[in-house]
């Protein structure tokens, strides 16, 4: 049994949405162990005599909606009233014990497969403080309410070494966990992760969540950037994440498969990296090939 738990404050301004996000994100750590979801527990903090009870209504049914999508049902929860809306789901899934995926195991030889786009967390304070397009906006909401579902069951049929999910301490922060817990070093290439449009030119104006930059400080001693990697692209790959994709270590041969197959169903999965014996860094990131 896989028993997750994860609530936060709304993220974007539609109710509806904010309720579907809320549910992928707690859903996202089953499908990262490999597990299928089964039952889920609503959480909710909401100052009801405030906002009224149609803009909870809304946060509630976006969630029900996504717990449906993902085969799962809800089945109760607990509210407090509270002065700042927040919101998440307990949720118990299932796996085999001897196929459960665990966030150690990379080895070397093996690739690095990111399921997701990154950039979320710069894009949702640039909501904030105004300054997302509605372009940005539509395709952060549709990004963070996307389900691992699909990426998670095609992933069964190939074995994967180690995998987690990226959310709050960023791309870096958990592929650190992925190479402390391996005693194995991992080389990212920063032109081949999936990056939300519009992210690196927000975090170059200075556009960046203060989860993000405490992420990139919290690193500073496992990562090494090579001169061609400028600080707000190290900032963006220390973005702090909600609804990430999944981060993958598995053989190279059965990556390219798992990707074909991911893009084929309009996922948007790529290769960015390389797994090597343990070096004095957890991670290296080059831009272009540099070493």
């Amino acid at each position: 049994m896989i028993q997750t738990l994860d609530y936060f404050t709304p993220v974007v301004d539609d109710p509806y949405m904010f309720g579907q996000i809320a549910a992928a994100n707690a859903l996202s750590d089953v499908y990262a162990m490999g597990g299928t979801p089964k039952t889920a527990l609503n959480i909710v903090g909401y100052p009801i005599k405030k906002l009224g009870p149609e803009i909870l209504h809304s946060i509630l049914s976006g969630a029900l909606d996504k717990v449906k999508e993902a085969g799962a049902v809800i089945v109760g929860g607990h509210s407090i009233d509270d002065q700042e809306p927040k919101f998440g789901l307990s949720v118990t899934g299932f796996a085999h014990p001897n196929r459960i995926w665990k966030n150690t195991g990379a080895r070397p030889g093996d690739v690095l497969v990111l399921t997701k786009p990154i950039g979320v967390g710069i894009i949702t304070t640039a909501i904030k403080r105004g300054k997302a397009t509605d372009e940005q906006v539509s395709l952060v909401t549709q990004t963070m309410a996307s389900l691992n579902k699909h990426a998670a069951e095609t992933l069964t049929e190939f074995n994967p070494n180690a995998v987690t999910d990226v959310t709050g301490f960023g791309l870096l922060g958990h592929a650190s966990e992925i190479a402390r817990g391996s005693g194995i070093s991992l080389h990212i290439d920063l032109k081949k992760v999936p990056v939300l449009s519009g992210t690196y030119e927000l975090a170059e104006a200075g556009v960046v969540p203060g989860g993000s930059k405490s992420n990139h400080q919290w690193l500073d001693n496992e990562v090494y950037y090579h001169d061609s990697i400028s600080f707000h692209e190290q900032l963006v790959l220390c973005d702090a994440i909600t609804s990430g994709g999944l981060l993958v270590s598995m053989p190279e041969a059965k990556a390219y498969q798992y990707v074909r197959k991911l893009k084929e169903n309009d996922v948007q999965a790529a290769i960015i990296g390389t797994v090597t014996e343990k070096r004095e860094k957890c991670i290296y990131v080059n831009k272009n090939g540099a070493n």
